[in-house]
């Protein structure tokens, strides 16, 4: 069994916990979080820990589950990775790209597999909305958002979030990465901007951003998100991908709200456009919800592990995808594009 350390205990951490807990693959042997907090059941004769380095040094683990927010994650995936274990990191991978690259260099140098928590890449309807993508062939439109209007304790989270993470940061590099699967094509400029529309957020920081991808082939892409109670719910989730053959488009339910967590990897139905012929609905009523993804991702991450899985396409998606949003960030601040 794997013996496994998840620090934070956050809405991804604790969903990953419970993924070990259920999988036989993992033996949880240990939980991180700064603070007390109420566990469920399946969790609760596991022993917590307040600080993740001593946790290291006492439980030993095979893998860390590093689900902190972002600007731990370089430092705790490195200390973890160059204790002997193998590492499932939530996205995004790191603060900056450096730090993001260092990760990936630890893991080589160390022989450990790493593994970032792209959720979409283990959601059945999304692969099948990248392959019917790719069928079409380029170059792509692709058009993509999620804005969230969010109050009381979620509205609370986006803002600790927002203290080191824009929006466009934190759920963009889960969009530009099917981006980068649907192309293959490398991004070459990002033109980004973005607007702080809360005092309760800090002056340097802004609560809604939109940023346009220009990639090698000619392909382009736009992706929006916002955080707040002012955030509009109409039109919340656009997920659109056009090409000169047609567009696959996901299709949500008129029932769906933004600040139901659900929605964030729902699909409902797929759409398929093809020229000249009647659009084609793929249903996805049986879609896995967050729990089952969650599942899978830490499933993936058994099989990585066990099966000594080559992550070296994954380990570089991951640091690509990264790249791009920080670079809409970047571009927000300063007013210019930024060629990549």
């Amino acid at each position: 069994m794997i013996r496994t350390l998840v620090a934070g205990l956050g809405t991804m951490g604790r969903s990953h916990a419970l993924a070990y807990a259920g999988n036989p693959a993992f033996d949880l042997v240990g939980l991180v979080n700064r603070s007390k907090v109420a566990l469920p059941d399946e969790l609760a004769g596991v022993p917590l820990h307040g600080d993740f380095y001593a946790a290291l040094r006492e439980v030993k683990p095979d893998l860390a589950c590093v689900a902190t927010y972002t600007d731990s994650h370089a430092d705790y995936a490195c200390a973890a990775m160059e204790q002997g274990a193998h590492v499932f990191v939530e996205k995004p991978l790191a603060a900056t790209v450096a730090d993001a690259q260092r990760v990936v260099d630890c893991a080589m140098a160390n022989g450990r597999k790493l593994v970032v928590g792209y959720i979409l890449r283990h959601h059945p309807s999304w692969m099948r909305l990248i392959a019917e993508a790719r069928a079409l062939g380029g170059p792509y439109v692709f058009r993509l958002n999620l804005n969230q209007q969010s109050s009381g304790p979620t509205w609370e989270v986006h803002k600790t979030l927002m203290q080191s993470t824009s929006p466009i940061v934190d759920c963009g590099v889960h969009y530009v990465d099917v981006m980068c699967q649907i192309t293959d094509a490398a991004p070459v400029e990002v033109r980004g901007m973005g607007v702080r529309l809360s005092n309760e957020i800090d002056k340097d920081m802004y609560n809604y951003g939109h940023f346009q991808v220009l990639f090698a082939d000619g392909s382009v892409g736009w992706y929006e998100a916002g955080w707040g109670p002012m955030m509009s719910d109409t039109a919340f989730f656009v997920k659109d991908v056009v090409s000169p053959n047609g567009a696959v488009s996901i299709k949500m339910p008129e029932s769906a709200k933004s600040d139901d967590h659900s929605t964030h990897t729902m699909t409902s139905k797929l759409r398929i456009h093809r020229n000249g012929q009647p659009d084609e609905d793929l249903s996805m009523a049986d879609e896995p919800g967050h729990q089952a993804l969650c599942d899978r991702e830490q499933a993936f991450m058994a099989r990585a592990i066990l099966e000594d899985m080559d992550l070296t396409r994954h380990m570089t998606d991951a640091v690509r995808s990264l790249a791009v949003c920080l670079a809409a960030d970047e571009s927000v601040r300063s007013g210019n594009p930024v060629k990549l």
